[in-house]
């Protein structure tokens, strides 16, 4: 019994207040609900209070206004830390404006199975790039073709100078070539994030580009995440977090053509 009791005054001594059995979380951050200090020595509740007023003193139930009020503090001046996008790190943001840190364990699975599957997304990037170039050859001779009945010549010269059965036999190779790649694109593309869930695929992405529902959700309500609180230890409290980079699509090119007029 003193041993558990010492544990439990370590603890406590972490922080100014520890809140449990706040209900369910919906109600922490809209409801005012009633707050009692819990008595660690006879393990008892007893006596309502309105404000949190003992350093390292352990609460029950309670609400995010009985807390801000309690403390002074307001907005952004609040992390919470939670692990549900929804029913705590978006409420938190959204109705009282706090700082906002989520706690996906799933994270360091999903971030081994990206590394372990780096090779195979390269050799599938490739396949999809060597389409891409067959698709466009095959989409200007059939804009030749189109051009051709109209009596019109093609945007290329080497097409202009092609006959109609060899505008259709180079077509229909073409047509082959990318039915050949989609064989192998398809399977790999299926298979994408087996790594790290056969059934559901990645976490955070949905196919091969896209965003997943649940990565929106975080960069819409989540100011920091990562899978571990513990992370939070290799920083002091007054590390500065910044974002990194947001590209867009035609960052890449701009700075492409930066390169190539400090060359010239």
């Amino acid at each position: 019994m003193e041993k558990e009791k010492k544990e439990q005054e370590s603890y406590l001594s972490f922080s100014a207040a520890f809140l449990c059995l706040c209900q369910y979380r919906g109600y922490f951050f809209c409801m005012c609900l009633s707050i009692f200090y819990c008595q660690l020595e006879c393990e008892l509740l007893f006596c309502t209070l309105l404000s949190i007023g003992h350093l390292g003193g352990l609460y029950s139930g309670g609400s995010a206004q009985m807390v801000e009020k309690s403390l002074n503090i307001h907005g952004d001046e609040i992390l919470y830390v939670g692990d549900h996008i929804y029913t705590d790190v978006s409420q938190s943001k959204v109705h009282l404006r706090w700082r906002t840190a989520l706690i996906c364990r799933e994270l360091e699975d999903e971030f081994d199975a990206l590394v372990q599957s780096h090779g195979q997304k390269e050799k599938l990037v490739a396949l999809i790039q060597q389409k891409e170039i067959v698709g466009d050859l095959f989409n200007q001779l059939r804009l030749a073709q189109q051009r051709r009945s109209n009596s019109r010549p093609a945007q290329t010269l080497a097409a202009t100078c092609m006959d109609d059965q060899e505008l259709t036999e180079s077509m229909q190779k073409l047509l082959i070539v990318m039915q050949r790649l989609d064989e192998k694109i398809g399977p790999m593309l299926e298979s994408d994030g087996e790594l790290f869930n056969k059934r559901w695929g990645w976490l955070s992405r949905a196919g091969l580009w896209d965003k997943s529902h649940l990565t929106r959700q975080i960069e819409k309500y989540a100011d920091i995440y990562t899978s571990r609180v513990s992370n939070f230890l290799h920083y002091t409290p007054f590390m500065y977090f910044q974002s990194q980079e947001q590209t867009l699509a035609h960052d890449a090119h701009s700075y492409f053509r930066e390169e190539s007029i400090k060359v010239q």
